[in-house]
């Protein structure tokens, strides 16, 4: 038996609706408190405690390092006199920005972030070009926070220039010509930063040489709609601003303004935010839009930019049976289609006109083909579950493809073997899924499997490489990635099906992926874990609370599981078109109690081994869920399974994770689940 630290339990009660819910670990909400850091460093002491125990544990991370130990770069592109790449030598913390005027093997390093903190913590957001090539600003993050500081530097000579912008929160950097740079951000928030709710954003344009103080607020303020989530952008030829306003996190209203009119007028593209809609392009005189208005799947409409008004909206690449994607480079329109979860290609003329089918070096993702018109190259990247991401070289001209960079992974994929499977979930809905293994293994139901899931805002799983995965099977696991509903495979319709009182849909395909494994024989209910992350960490504790007895091991990570409150944290309220809230019906707060985890843990029940894993600068899903989740585990959980949490210091959600980090918490991963599950890695 383990011995927990002891929380402290205290008389809460909220009141929903008439009905009363208690909340015994509201303090541990308090993330600058001294008892919830005391509260923290206690949790760890047993965690690790543990964790240092298994006999494996050393031999694991040894494995995960060399399986990352090789060199990665991203495909090339050139701005001005310089082509620019990322690199990592193989296990450095962050990428390097590379650049040469000739190979790749001259290049130089231009910009490194592992010399900004000592432990690698603080890492590169975003690096944007003026319009002339000659200034560059670019964000950084700090430990994982949501929060970023926006510097410029003279890309000529690298040398970082006076401006300085701190304090900025979901916000792109877009350039106008070479002026200055459009933002977003919010009112610092009082309290803790970490934590507290942050709303109506507001868009900002800096010009370069001043204060921030004297930015221009263009979008948000007083007389402006408020909204949550607001972003700017020109387009290409710098002739309009675009403007995108959401309360959630699906779903937005359009304005343009045309930057050479004076005054300048700000038009609404847009009658309603029940679509998602954007901007592609402009070109002789005609916006281009993305938008699944009417559609989805998806389509490209185009408007005259004089009168953009979605009323007069035409379709240029009209909907399909699958779902759309779009990126421009070159002049041309690269239009990717998911079919069932695998990527197709087709080029397009910027006026629809229909080029060519995109020949792919095989079945899986393929991601890219983006740049500027006046690029005659363009690079794409392929990848699947077995595949390490390798580079290619387009030219959108002729349509030949060739291969500019084979990954130099060190993992023999033609030991690995994936195949897709298609099963029934409980109310006969046939759900996508991937299998990952070793090939020539035994269908015996002994194999170690974890199976993977998502569900939600949208976000399809495609198939993609990862070292770590890969290590897993070779040390005799199976891994296994579920498509759920809630997810953007199949479209506006896959995704709404799993959204506020229809998300039971995403936990009943997740069990019945796991019953599907069992079932066919690649494993047991004692060898299968279930892993997922922030809304796959709402996943995994919805679906270990209600099916405790279908899994050996539960692994949610920082993970939304107070469902009652979590719209009272940061961006959260956002997050109610997935969710909906419990202040926003009584029907809705009774669907959203019945299926909370941490209002969902029984006395007396034993629960699968748990590790809940999270960090204190989380200020996405803050970590007061997964605090007061595994309260609630250890105060009522029976049997000897441990339910533990591991709790990272100094790292966030986990955009921006160090290298060294990531393998050191997918070591303890592992290793819990081995050892949970009796089985010597191989």
């Amino acid at each position: 038996m383990f011995h927990y630290p002891k929380t402290r339990q205290d008389d809460t009660i909220d009141t929903y609706f008439s009905v009363d819910v208690a909340d015994p670990y509201r303090w541990l909400e308090d993330d600058l408190s001294e008892e919830t850091a005391a509260w923290v460093d206690a949790q760890n002491e047993v965690t690790f405690g543990y964790l240092r125990t298994i006999p494996s544990r050393d031999a694991i991370r040894a494995r995960l390092e060399t399986a990352n130990n090789y060199v990665k770069e991203s495909a090339p592109f050139t701005r001005g006199e310089f082509t620019y790449f990322y690199r990592n030598d193989g296990l450095q913390d962050q990428a390097v920005v590379f650049r040469t005027q000739g190979s790749a093997e001259d290049a130089t390093v231009f910009l490194d972030p592992n010399t900004w903190s000592e432990e690698g913590t603080t890492s590169l957001d975003q690096l944007r070009f003026s319009g002339d090539d000659k200034k560059i600003a670019y964000s950084t993050s700090e430990g994982g926070s949501d929060w970023r500081t926006i510097y410029v530097m003279d890309a000529t000579s690298g040398e970082l220039l006076t401006d300085k912008i701190e304090n900025v929160k979901f916000s792109g950097i877009e350039w106008r010509g070479s002026e200055g740079f459009y933002y977003s951000t919010y009112d610092k928030p009082e309290g803790s930063e970490l934590s507290a709710r942050t709303e109506h954003h507001k868009l900002y344009f800096h010009a370069l040489g001043t204060a921030q103080s004297d930015d221009e607020l263009v979008f948000g303020g007083e007389g402006d709609p408020q909204y949550r989530y607001v972003g700017g952008y020109t387009t290409e030829d710098d002739r309009f601003l675009v403007i995108s306003g959401a309360n959630a996190t699906s779903g937005n209203m359009l304005y343009v303004k045309d930057l050479q009119d004076t005054p300048s007028v700000l038009v609404c593209l847009t009658d309603d935010d029940s679509a998602d809609s954007d901007v592609i392009e402009h070109h002789n005189g005609s916006l281009l839009i993305y938008t699944n208005l009417n559609a989805p799947m998806g389509r490209v409409v185009k408007v005259a930019a004089s009168s953009p008004q979605q009323s007069n909206w035409q379709d240029l690449i009209a909907e399909t049976n699958d779902e759309l994607s779009i990126e421009t480079g070159a002049g041309y329109l690269f239009v990717s289609y998911l079919v069932d979860v695998q990527t197709q290609v087709k080029q397009y003329q910027l006026d629809g006109t229909f080029v060519r089918d995109i020949a792919l070096p095989g079945v899986g993702s393929a991601s890219g083909f983006s740049g500027r018109e006046k690029d005659k190259t363009l690079y794409y990247t392929f990848t699947n579950y077995t595949t390490a991401s390798d580079t290619y070289r387009f030219d959108p001209k002729t349509g030949e493809a060739e291969l500019y960079r084979r990954s130099a992974c060190v993992i023999d994929s033609t030991q690995l073997e994936s195949k897709q499977v298609f099963y029934t979930s409980k109310d006969g809905t046939k759900v996508p899924m991937t299998i990952c293994y070793r090939k020539g293994i035994t269908l015996d139901g002994s194999l170690p499997t974890i199976l993977y899931g998502y569900g939600g805002f949208n976000i399809s799983l495609e198939p993609a490489f990862n070292p770590n995965v890969a290590s897993w099977i070779e040390m005799g696991g199976i891994y296994a990635v579920a498509n759920l509903r809630g997810g953007g495979e199949y479209g506006k319709a896959w995704h709404d099906a799993g959204t506020q009182q229809q998300k039971q849909n995403v936990f009943d395909d997740f069990i019945a992926a796991a019953e599907y494994l069992i079932a066919e024989n690649y494993t047991s209910s004692q060898k299968l874990a279930i892993r997922g992350g922030s809304n796959g960490g709402l996943l995994v504790g919805a679906c270990m609370t209600q099916r405790p007895e279908l899994f050996r091991v539960a692994l949610p990570a920082v993970g939304v599981l107070d469902m009652l409150r979590y719209h009272t944290f940061t961006s959260g309220e956002g997050w109610a078109y997935d969710f909906g809230t419990s202040a926003q019906s009584e029907a809705m707060f009774n669907y959203l109690l019945g299926y909370s985890p941490v209002h969902n843990v029984k006395a007396g029940v034993s629960y699968p081994s748990t590790l809940v894993t999270t960090a204190d600068h989380d200020d996405r899903v803050v970590p007061a869920h997964s605090y007061k989740f595994i309260a609630e585990l250890q105060a009522k959980h029976s049997g000897e399974n441990p339910v533990m949490i591991r709790i990272d210091v100094n790292a966030g959600h986990g955009a921006g994770m160090p290298t060294h980090k990531v393998m050191d918490l997918t070591a303890d991963v592992y290793a819990f689940c081995f050892d949970q599950m009796g089985v010597m890695p191989r």
